[in-house]
């Protein structure tokens, strides 16, 4: 099945086509024709795939062919939460890409950066908002926000957010959105107890999608574990390396520590980035 089946505009299927896309993913064709069709979603998909699609291309949709209704406020329609800065500005950076051809603004709120270049860009006005819930409390706070036009609330990687402690304040945003005719599409890696109570809280009869097994892994995956003294650890590191020529991703506790293991690397021969 292609993207064409789902009944999505030209403008978005010319976007996806620019960008190799040519069929959609598991993920992508059960969730965006329920999307489409105005119901709630609760869906079970890991990182990888596709999920960004999955509720950006139906969300596009809806903005775009709306658009040829009576002028909206300038205040945003859709409202995507997500637990980090760099995933709400990959969403967002993923959604720009898709949307290239239909011109619906948007913008993202994150912590770490200063509020007024955001406070500029909500006072221009934009259709979509991508923001962690921290930041967007504090625009909340400041009165810089105004969420009484959300039609769709979007909550991605909601395991993660209940994880970092964000649920009091994922409530308290929901506290400012409108109940009625709004749309909610939750997706998480797992249906845990609290994200289930979470969903009976604020959803209508959501369409239940769950593409991988609750808390399954990567079949690709294999695991492995190396107990080792500090000290030596490095040294493993290096051996680990030099028997397996592949790109390599490691992480790392903290930046400092991230920096200064990619010198230890340059040091050894080996190309390495932080």
């Amino acid at each position: 099945m292609s993207f064409q089946s789902l009944g999505l505009a030209p403008a978005l299927l010319r976007a996806l086509a620019e960008q190799g896309y040519t069929d959609p993913t598991p993920i992508q064709l059960q969730a965006i024709p329920p999307a489409l069709a105005g119901h709630d979603l609760l869906a079970g998909a890991q990182t990888g795939t596709g999920k960004t699609a999955a509720f950006s291309l139906p969300l596009l949709e809806r903005i775009y062919v709306s658009q040829r209704k009576p002028a909206q406020p300038k205040t945003p329609r859709a409202l995507v939460l997500t637990p980090t800065r760099e995933l709400a500005a990959q969403v967002h950076e993923s959604m720009r890409g898709y949307g290239k051809h239909v011109g619906i603004r948007s913008t993202t709120i994150f912590g770490g950066v200063g509020m007024q270049p955001q406070e500029d860009a909500l006072r221009r006005g934009v259709e979509i908002l991508v923001a962690t819930p921290g930041r967007l409390i504090d625009h909340i706070g400041q009165r810089s926000v105004n969420l009484s036009n959300i039609e769709v609330l979007i909550l991605d990687e909601a395991d993660r957010m209940l994880d970092m402690g964000f649920l009091p304040a994922i409530r308290r945003i929901l506290g400012h959105l409108p109940r009625q005719n709004r749309v909610t599409w939750l997706f998480s890696a797992t249906f845990a107890p609290e994200i289930k109570a979470l969903a009976k809280d604020f959803m209508r009869d959501p369409v239940e999608i769950q593409i991988a097994k609750p808390n399954s892994v990567v079949a690709t995956v294999t695991h492995r574990m190396h107990p080792v003294e500090s000290a030596k650890k490095r040294d493993l590191l290096l051996h680990l390396l030099a028997e397996d020529a592949r790109q390599t991703l490691v992480f790392s506790r903290t930046k400092h520590g991230a920096d200064k293991l990619t010198r230890m690397l340059e040091q050894a021969g080996l190309s390495a980035a932080a």
